[in-house]
């Protein structure tokens, strides 16, 4: 009997399937704190997914467990209940050493006050990621510079991060969250310590370089500036995560 072959696979039709499946699973997460002899639960039974190449902002003030969120969806932090999944592969009952080695390879991080390592020049700065992952030749830091380039840094490579500017710092970490290829990039209030027109001019830069990769973009934030530039905005409301009403599009579950 002859076996029929498979049907090709175009461009077009590769990309369409690539663009619809879920590059994070968020399954029945819960997460809570005990203090003063009782339970303060900060997620219950939450549920959502990430497309590829989407970028989905998580708002709400200060307190709501947005930061709670992320350290879970990172792998920093373990669930009470639920699992994380990112491009496929569940964090649930990794040991903390393969969370930390996922996190090396498969996730880059932009955060609010920049977390560059001061005694570091940019472009050490910059190689940190690669050096950590196990690979640091001569095609890595020509990536680095070239990233360097694509952010208006060329040619700052020697400098320390004292001498930048708040907001020369945060084009360093948006470079630096893209420098070891993650599938996945967590921003934590990224414009939060910049000025409106910096910050505006870095989240510009945040969203076109993550496009340009073709990455996935989860943002937590309290701005409403923010959120306008995202494909859906979610909120934690009760315990789950809910699809705040100015996205256009329903909350994809798992």
């Amino acid at each position: 009997m002859t076996r029929s072959s498979p049907p090709p696979v175009t461009r077009e039709s590769s990309e369409a399937a690539q663009s619809d499946r879920p590059l994070l699973r968020i399954a029945g997460l819960s997460k809570g704190y005990r203090e003063g002899g009782g339970y303060h639960p900060i997620l219950e039974n939450a549920d959502a997914s990430l497309r590829m190449g989407e970028f989905v902002a998580l708002l709400g003030p200060s307190g709501s467990g947005k930061s709670t969120l992320l350290n879970l969806v990172s792998g920093i932090d373990t669930p009470d209940a639920g699992e994380v999944v990112v491009d496929g592969v569940s964090l649930t009952g990794m040991t903390e050493r393969e969370r930390t080695l996922f996190r090396r390879h498969q996730i880059g991080f932009v955060f609010q006050f920049f977390n560059l390592i001061p005694t570091l020049s940019v472009e050490e700065n910059l190689l940190l990621p690669l050096e950590l992952k196990g690979r640091l030749g001569a095609e890595e830091r020509r990536k680095a510079r070239s990233l360097l380039e694509q952010v208006g840094l060329g040619g700052r490579e020697s400098t320390y991060p004292d001498r930048l500017s708040g907001g020369e710092q945060q084009r360093v970490a948006v470079a630096r969250a893209l420098v070891h290829d993650p599938v996945l990039v967590l921003a934590d209030e990224p414009t939060g310590n910049l000025d409106a027109e910096t910050g505006n001019k870095t989240l510009d830069l945040l969203v076109s370089m993550v496009s340009a990769a073709g990455k996935t973009l989860f943002a937590v934030t309290h701005s409403r500036d923010v959120a306008a530039r995202a494909d859906r905005v979610l909120r934690i409301q009760g315990g789950l995560l809910v699809e705040d009403p100015s996205s256009g599009d329903p909350v994809r579950a798992s």
